[in-house]
């Protein structure tokens, strides 16, 4: 399957950072392709890439959600507590209906950043990558990519009250 050839690599890092399991990550990245299948001609997706990358990764978290409904699975947990204090919880019916503007917010406090950064903050709380990765990845310490996270933040939270987010 050309998905799998072009894209299975990302998919299944993506799946594996949130999972911490080889063997649930596979069965996300699977269910995904059968998910695109089903939903692609109507959809038309552009950029594939991310369209997939949702998928897997919306897949990983259900499935995440399942497997430690008692037991914590501190790698994908870390980078979730990270973000604790930027962002309120979920838990109401109209803490869910403003989810689309929160994203739209975010997606323009993302703006504000530099590219750099951005990849930064992308890869850890979107992909789920290791601050060792991501050091390694952009050829900077891990002490540099670790304070510029919480630099961002604590941007981040400021940028969310500043726009009425309660927090």
């Amino acid at each position: 399957m050309e998905l799998s050839t072009k894209y299975g690599a990302v998919c299944s890092k993506v799946a594996k950072n949130i999972l911490n399991n080889s063997h649930d990550a596979e069965e996300c990245v699977n269910d995904a392709y059968l998910g695109a299948w089903n939903t692609i001609p109507p959809q038309n997706p552009n950029p594939l890439l991310t369209y997939i990358c949702r998928i897997v990764r919306n897949l990983a978290i259900m499935k995440y959600h399942a497997n430690t409904a008692i037991k914590r699975n501190s790698f994908y947990d870390v980078a979730l507590d990270e973000l604790e204090d930027c962002l309120a919880s979920s838990e109401t019916v109209e803490d869910k209906l403003t989810a689309k503007e929160l994203s739209a917010t975010l997606d323009q406090f993302l703006d504000t950043l530099d590219q750099e950064n951005r990849v930064i903050f992308v890869r850890r709380y979107w992909y789920s990558d290791s601050i060792s990765e991501i050091a390694e990845r952009l050829h900077m310490s891990k002490n540099n990519v670790s304070v510029r996270l919480s630099r961002t933040r604590e941007r981040l939270k400021n940028y969310l009250k500043k726009e009425g987010y309660i927090l």
